[in-house]
């Protein structure tokens, strides 16, 4: 009994305050301009970050060391210039011309237009070694001295043993696949599709793609140089694009910051086409939006002192904020309305909302602040922070509404003002309301029927992994990209292990490779790269057995080979007579690739991924960053690869393990927030029958439709458990009332029910139209469960309920005996 007292202590009290708001209209008002002012001070410098590395904490190891990684080498990735449209040799002559002027802009490092692949092809012998050098002498001996066999007239073979082989293609076969012959590349020294008919030219920023007004002035600084350029000399049809990293994330930015805009004035619209329906009175619809615009902007002033900016979730949450906070205008308003038809004046009136009906909006709002600080548990920073926000902003809206309904009431009163009646027992609420109690049996079985069909398909239901199936793809620079990478053979963006010693570079390296050849093809790991690694040891005793290889070599007459043979005894030549080189050999375009922004290179080893991986596929990135993190130094240090492919990595591993850990806390927040605010366990059970229910159906709908989980719109499952539980108490609470009257309070709350369930929709709805995959699914999930509880709040849940007060009338159990309030008459 202690906590029921303590409600109705608290229902007077927001009864009291209401009525001193609606007595009082200007000092209300007043607080609330000075509070909206503020919030929107504080909110002006918001802006939007779409980066990855921003959803994970800081503290994370894969977050600090991509921060090592973009402070040591700069951002990962290139403004990639594609010249298309134009014959091979145009295409190459582009190539040629637009590389050095392409290095002298201001904020290029360097430029990269072909293969280092001569210098890896001569130099490809220094790669083999010793004892397979020796190995391809001693063929080459042999051959040599069955020649000299042939070339003497008194030398009589007895049998038809074949000429020894020259062919040393097992020994090269060995070597396939290491580091200098990945990055010398297959084909043209250029980076050419002739069917295409497109060349790319890789530009190196000096800064970093996380930062988006970097990007920004790069990409323009490029495309504005590429828009003075006469290419009409390639030919006719001959155009450039740019694409790579940076280019990227601008247009997924752009897609963002238009969807953030499009779905934030759709929800508006369809906000206001819906509460102009509803209410059928403009100032009803002014009203109602007014709290929840303020409410908005004191919480994004909220959100730009603690933030300072949104990500991809938060982003959004105005328009789903819109629509949750609208759905306590109508329940307030429209039971104002009742209240002022049964003669009530405007301030009493005002008073009895706020103190049941606005209590119940609380309760709501409480519950949902609950469920979503359970999404705050979370150490993935897209859910803690959309968790943080929405609960304040549900808070935030109630008081808003406390704040302004009842001053603008007062106003409105002031001249002569009336809502418009709307009766609960006319429309299809009021239809509906007389049918329920004739066929609730039948409505119920219907409904039970159809959610233990979701229920038993909910074991079904799976999770994607894939990221490619939440980012644009689409976009044209993505499209590109992807024909770029199958040009190089291999990603533009490898993870790298930053090393502090030689040493430790060799030992990174030898691990790496130890790894991979240990899960043969099961291995995730292409190939691994390092400086020191593509300068050959034991050069000079190389070259003493190359210097032998090549004199024997010149011995042997081509014109006597196998034709086959001819053209690798030729190359076997030139390569043998090749020199040894150093590092500083090497070609430009590899060592920039391990440069450091202060132009030193090394510490580096760059890992790229293979085996048939994407790093978009989050099942196959997982794999990947199982093998390329831990590895142990002899020091006793542990080091591990750092890229935007282990932070995606790390998502999945931590929304996978928290998820189930997030449900059961919202689950068990909402239980304990209605269990005390109304009392009784019994009653908060009740209550959240129809929730739980939907959530459940929910998934089983899911595989149903080929629908699945992903690290986003996996947040959908507490939202809904947050958002619709008010539908359960608001009914629960009113047909409780002594000598409450079902049809008549069905058909109110119904339809309030009904309007708030669509507004909080709308918010969603929104997001279903984003150009975004990633929100699309948010929309859809939200939507569909929004649905589900429609049809059980509306019809399972009340058939339900009247099929329990039939039951407690057939067997002569009383109220009190069950510790309920007392039945609806039907």
């Amino acid at each position: 009994m202690g906590e029921k007292r303590w409600s109705e202590r608290f229902e007077g009290a927001m009864g009291r305050l209401a009525a001193r708001n609606h007595r009082r209209p200007f000092q209300a008002l007043a607080l609330a301009l000075v509070l909206t002012l503020a919030g929107v001070f504080f909110a002006r410098t918001l802006s939007l970050n779409a980066d990855f590395v921003g959803l994970l904490p800081k503290n994370f190891p894969s977050v600090q060391d991509i921060d090592k990684l973009r402070k040591r080498f700069g951002g990962q990735g290139n403004v990639v210039v594609v010249g298309m449209g134009a014959e091979p040799e145009a295409l190459k002559r582009f190539a040629d011309d637009l590389a050095p002027k392409l290095a002298e802009l201001s904020e290029i490092r360097y430029v990269n237009h072909q293969r280092p692949s001569n210098f890896f092809n001569e130099h490809a012998l220094y790669y083999v070694d010793v004892d397979d050098l020796k190995t391809i002498q001693e063929r080459i001996d042999a051959r040599i001295a069955w020649e000299k066999q042939q070339a003497n007239p008194l030398f009589v073979r007895l049998d038809d043993e074949p000429a020894p082989s020259v062919d040393f293609s097992d020994i090269e076969q060995k070597y396939t696949g290491r580091a200098n012959q990945r990055m010398a590349g297959q084909g043209d020294l250029y980076y050419l599709d002739p069917t295409e008919r497109m060349v790319v030219v890789m530009a190196k920023p000096k800064g970093s793609a996380a930062d988006l007004s970097y990007s920004k002035k790069v990409v323009s600084q490029v495309e504005e140089f590429l828009a003075k350029q006469d290419l009409s000399k390639y030919g006719p049809g001959f155009k450039t694009a740019v694409t790579g990293t940076f280019k990227k994330k601008i247009d997924q930015q752009r897609v963002i910051v238009g969807d953030l805009a499009s779905a934030s004035s759709l929800a508006l619209v369809l906000l206001l086409a819906y509460l102009a329906f509803h209410f059928r009175s403009a100032l009803s619809v002014g009203l109602t939006m007014l709290p929840v615009a303020a409410g908005l902007g004191w919480t994004y002033g909220f959100v730009g002192l603690a933030y300072g900016q949104v990500n991809l979730l938060t982003g959004f949450l105005a328009a789903v904020l819109g629509g949750l906070g609208v759905e306590h205008g109508i329940h307030l308003l429209g039971r104002y309305g009742t209240l002022r038809s049964e003669g009530m004046d405007s301030e009493a009136a005002v008073a009895e909302s706020f103190r049941h009906t606005g209590f119940s909006a609380l309760i709501a709002a409480l519950v949902a602040a609950l469920t979503f600080l359970s999404l705050a548990m979370s150490e993935f920073r897209a859910f803690r922070e959309f968790g943080i926000i929405a609960a304040v902003g549900m808070l935030v809206s109630i008081f808003a509404y406390l704040l302004i309904l009842p001053a603008l009431l007062g106003l409105a009163s002031r001249f002569g003002w009336a809502p418009r009646l709307h009766q609960g027992s006319s429309g299809p609420m009021g239809l509906l309301a007389r049918w329920l109690p004739r066929s609730y049996r039948g409505v119920g079985i219907v409904v039970g029927v159809g959610v233990l069909t979701l229920v038993s398909q909910a074991h079904r239901v799976s999770f994607n992994y894939d990221s490619r199936t939440l980012e644009d793809y689409k976009q044209a620079s993505a499209v590109l990209d992807q024909k770029v990478n199958n040009i190089l053979g291999y990603s533009q963006t490898p993870v790298v292990v930053l090393t502090d010693s030689l040493e430790m570079e060799r030992e990174v390296v030898r691990q790496l490779e130890a790894r991979k050849a240990a899960r043969g093809k099961d291995s995730t790991i292409d190939f691994v790269g390092a400086l020191e690694d593509l300068v050959p040891k034991r050069q000079d005793e190389k070259q003493v057995i190359l210097q032998s290889i090549a004199a024997k070599l010149e011995k042997l007459d081509p014109e006597r080979l196998p034709e086959d043979t001819r053209a690798s005894m030729t190359r076997a030549l030139h390569m043998a007579k090749a020199k040894p080189f150093t590092q500083k050999e090497l070609p430009a375009s590899v060592k920039h690739q391990f440069e450091n922004l202060d132009g030193s290179t090394g510490g580096a080893v760059l890992v790229y991924a293979g085996g048939g991986v994407s790093l978009s596929d989050g099942e196959g990135t997982r794999r990947f960053a199982k093998e390329v993190r831990g590895l142990h130094m002899p020091d006793g240090s542990q080091v591990s690869a750092a890229g935007e492919a282990l932070i995606l990595a790390d998502i999945l591993d931590m929304v996978s393990r928290e998820g189930p850990r997030i449900l059961v806390a919202a689950v068990l927040s909402v239980l304990a927030a209605m269990w005390l605010t109304l009392g009784r366990l019994r009653t908060a059970l009740i209550c959240m029958v129809p929730t739980l229910l939907s959530v459940i159906g929910l998934v089983g709908l899911m595989s149903i439709l080929g629908l699945q989980f992903n690290y986003l719109n996996i947040m959908v499952l507490p939202v809904l458990i947050g958002t619709t539980v008010d539908a359960g108490v608001h009914l629960v609470q009113r047909l409780g009332e002594p000598g409450a009257d079902f049809i008549s309070v069905y058909g109110e709350t119904g339809r309030a029910i009904t309007g708030g369930l669509l507004t909080s929709a709308i918010g969603f709805v929104a997001l279903i139209l984003a150009k975004h995959p990633g929100l699309n699914s948010i929309g859809d999930l939200a939507n569909l469960g929004f649905g589900i509880n429609l049809v059980i709040v509306l019809l399972g849940f009340p058939s339900l309920l009247l099929m329990v007060e039939r039951w407690r009338r057939r067997h002569g159990v009383t109220p009190e005996q069950t510790e309920e309030e007392p039945a609806p008459e039907a």
